[in-house]
């Protein structure tokens, strides 16, 4: 087995500069404190702890002793400055640069109708701590989805001045997905991009080493934000295990890993790192087999891997559970669903059984940690394997978009969907799959690597041919059909009637004259055709979409006469006359003889584009859809009238 470590794995510029700030501190004799924990790293501030670097809760709580209060790399609120300065005591600040710029941009005065958008966890120290600089108005958002919901509830963001920062921990491609929602709605917004050079070099480089190993090993905090988003991260391209420290390895977890890589959080200290790849070196120089490493983590305390527990306390992070013998099972959110925005108390219920799998036994403290996900998967992957044998359809989720395609999740196994699989056109976006059920089958798997690749585009494929089969066994001339605008071009409109393309011609779109199909439908419109034409061998059908009763030469036929006076729009002027629109669709001409009482020379003498006039109707040819209009008949019927009256 190859073992690779990240090189940007460890201590960040921020954290490496706070460390290093109480080691001066200490060597100079200080007497110091830390508001909080300096980083999230447990092992770091437990050491610190026995060297008397007590972690405080509250500033005043540094008057016992006259300590100098640090404050964290994470930051604090203004007021927290406030209230150390009230007091009168010390401080050193070892807040990371990173975030004190983003403290200075949220300062700024925005004006009274001023918004500054943060990105990122609301119960972040860091967030907390941005949210405590801001001079106006603030709104947390921790995704996407969230922007949008706080976008829609005020639709007035557009004219107000916007300003969007991110925690900078955040994951890169919520991000970019945040800010691609608040544009759409608030183009002007001012969008400052807060995330760590660091941190996105660490994130990138997890994603590019989890997508070439087997499994990846995760090191840090528990409570650390930016090694819980490599987690998230790594968990998309392979089986992925967070420890805290390299006591928490167990081999069982490595059988059958050809590759393992091996990345940690910016406040994991070097050293821990170190004693995670010796582990895991020591681990991979047993040659013992999957099932005897398995018989060896269980004995004297199970039988097999597998076992039920009837949960007993749900907690926020993790369920607790009976397995029937001394030891307390935990089951930590991770190991219970894949999902990030998931909560325990909506996964289960106190009373509840649930199969699961040991990860982990502590005889000392008398816990064990067990996972459902994993036992899930094994039994999940074995089906995968077998629809990819038999070529079966498989209901699944999207649960994330990555390079090169989408994860779909089926039977708790990730299945790996390359973009060219993904769609019908290689031109849709995959954003739109994102949170969607889709259907597809399984193209190729790794038993080994527990990796399979799947294609939506074959199912797709399949029920289109399917629908295409049943239109031709039943179309017929005259038959209305439901479709989809599907694409336009200058002579017509593509319309999918359900696995087969019919076109609609230009003339068939309106009664009246068109330029172009756009002036009467859009891609992507619902609309009514009927079948005018077929052609079998060449698979062509012809469509037509208007309709009789709004032919307007029936509605004429219908509503006017030879004698009538209407009323009529000049719609263009020629040397011989005047066309005349009597009704959309249906023109009328208006001989120059025919204009005025008096001789004129050309029509626009007297008639100008756009007027409206009164006319007589004197001819109408239905055959050859002409129709003879006269102002002038209505002039000498006036003065007739006059001289009688």
């Amino acid at each position: 087995m190859a073992i690779e470590v990240a090189k940007t794995a460890g201590f960040c510029f921020g954290v490496d500069r706070a460390v290093q700030m109480i080691e001066d501190l200490l060597a100079a004799g200080e007497h110091i404190c830390t508001l909080g924990p300096i980083i999230h790293n447990p092992q770091l501030v437990a050491e610190l702890a026995e060297r008397g670097v007590e972690a405080i809760d509250d500033p005043v709580q540094a008057l016992d002793g006259h300590r100098k209060v640090v404050i964290r790399s994470h930051g604090v609120s203004q007021s927290v400055y406030d209230t150390i300065t009230g007091l009168g005591l010390e401080y050193a600040d070892a807040t990371c640069p990173f975030v004190a710029r983003i403290h200075r941009i949220v300062a700024e005065d925005l004006g009274e109708e001023g918004l500054v958008i943060i990105a990122g966890d609301a119960s972040h120290p860091e967030v907390q701590a941005i949210k405590g600089h801001c001079a106006g108005a603030c709104a947390v958002v921790a995704n996407a989805a969230e922007m949008a919901v706080f976008a829609e509830k005020h639709p007035n963001l557009s004219k107000n001045r916007v300003v969007l920062v991110a925690q900078t921990t955040l994951n890169i491609k919520e991000w970019e997905n945040i800010v691609k929602t608040l544009k759409k709605v608030c183009t002007n917004a001012e969008i400052f991009d807060t995330i760590c050079s660091a941190t996105m070099h660490r994130q990138q480089e997890a994603e590019s080493l989890a997508a070439r190993s087997d499994m990846m090993v995760v090191v840090g905090g528990r409570h650390s934000s930016n090694t819980g988003k490599l987690f998230d991260i790594c968990s998309g391209y392979c089986p992925t295990i967070w420890v805290e420290t390299a006591a928490e390895l167990r081999a069982e977890e490595f059988a059958g890993v050809s590759t393992l890589g091996i990345t940690a959080g910016a406040s994991t200290p070097a050293r821990i790192i170190k004693e995670v790849q010796k582990t895991m070196s020591d681990i991979l120089t047993d040659d013992l087999s999957f099932e005897e490493m398995l018989n060896l983590s269980f004995k004297n305390t199970y039988t097999g891997e597998k076992v039920t527990g009837v949960v007993t306390e749900i907690a926020p992070n993790e369920v607790t559970v009976d397995i029937g013998t001394k030891h307390t099972g935990y089951v930590p959110l991770a190991e219970l669903t894949d999902d990030p925005a998931a909560k325990a108390t909506d996964l289960v219920k106190v009373g509840d059984k649930l199969d699961l799998i040991v990860l982990r036994v502590n005889d000392v403290e008398g816990t064990v940690m067990l996972s459902k996900k994993r036992l899930d998967a094994i039994a999940g992957f074995e089906k995968v394997s077998e629809a990819c044998e038999s070529g079966e359809i498989l209901d699944g989720v999207v649960t994330d978009v990555v390079r090169g395609g989408v994860l779909a999740l089926t039977n708790g196994v990730k299945v790996f969907i390359p973009a060219s699989q993904a769609t019908r056109s290689r031109n849709d976006n995959l954003e739109d799959l994102l949170k969607q059920p889709v259907r597809f089958k399984i193209l190729e798997y790794n038993r080994q690597r527990r990796r399979a690749v799947g294609s939506i585009r074959a199912v797709l494929k399949e029920e289109r041919k399917a629908q295409e089969a049943k239109f031709w066994e039943t179309v017929e001339i005259g038959q209305v059909y439901h479709g989809k605008v599907k694409s336009l071009t200058d002579y017509g409109a593509f319309v999918d009637l359900g696995g087969v393309d019919g076109m609609i011609h230009i003339s068939e779109l309106s009664w009246s004259k068109i330029k172009h199909p756009s002036q009467v439908v859009n891609v992507g419109d619902e609309v009514e055709v009927y079948v005018k034409d077929i052609d079998p061998e060449k698979k062509k059908i012809s469509l037509g979409y208007k309709k009789a009763e709004d032919n307007p030469w029936e509605i004429l036929k219908s509503n006017y006469q030879i004698g009538d006076v209407v009323d009529v729009k000049i719609v263009s002027l020629t040397q011989f006359g005047a066309f005349a629109q009597i009704i959309p669709g249906v023109d009328g001409l208006i001989h120059i003889s025919q204009i005025s009482n008096e001789r004129i020379n050309k029509p626009s003498d007297v008639l100008k584009v756009g007027d409206e006039v009164k006319a007589k109707i004197t001819d109408i040819d239905f055959d050859r859809k002409r129709i003879s209009l006269s102002i002038k008949a209505l002039l000498g019927e006036e003065e007739a009238a006059a001289d009688e009256e």
